[in-house]
């Protein structure tokens, strides 16, 4: 089950490695649209929009190497100042309790809007704007298969290391 786990983490690693590029990619046409605009008097939603596209898929598809490497806003008052033993147990019921129904819940509700998008290829969300919000759409359950995976191999590794 560990070998599942180190798999799990290196296909988010995979995605975080790849998914970065669009931090630099967004603040690169962003500065394009601010200069486009205020020096030349240029305007452009389709690049507006991609910037909303870059944001959306940077965070979405990263949400999984964030868990990973234990990234995620937490409110620490109680679990902090628990024994390690009680940490991991809170840990593991929050896994079971919180995150996996969770995911599978916005996976299970998106997916008719995610279906619909594909079968009418939805397009731009405004006019002159990209015309695949179909493909943004597919970002909700691309970010609940690699946040409940990477759920998964941290609680692989929370029973094992109880257990051990």
């Amino acid at each position: 089950m560990l070998r599942l786990a180190q798999e799990i983490d290196r296909l988010n690693r995979a995605v975080a490695g790849v998914v970065r590029w669009l931090a630099l990619a967004m603040a690169l046409i962003q500065f394009a649209i601010v200069i486009g605009r205020h020096v030349f008097g240029v305007n452009a939603i389709w690049a507006q929009e991609s910037v909303l596209y870059l944001h959306a898929a940077l965070f979405m598809l990263a949400a999984g190497y964030t868990l990973l490497v234990d990234g995620h806003v937490r409110v620490d008052i109680f679990h902090a100042r628990m024994a390690p033993r009680w940490q991991r147990r809170v840990d593991i019921l929050g896994h079971l309790l919180l995150l996996m129904p969770m995911v599978a819940a916005l996976a299970w509700w998106s997916w008719p809007s995610v279906r619909n998008s594909w079968a009418i290829l939805e397009g731009p969300i405004s006019v002159g704007g990209i015309g695949a919000v179909f493909l943004l759409k597919s970002l909700i359950p691309a970010f609940c298969l690699l946040v409940g995976l990477q759920g998964l191999a941290c609680l692989i590794r929370l029973i094992a290391e109880r257990e051990g």
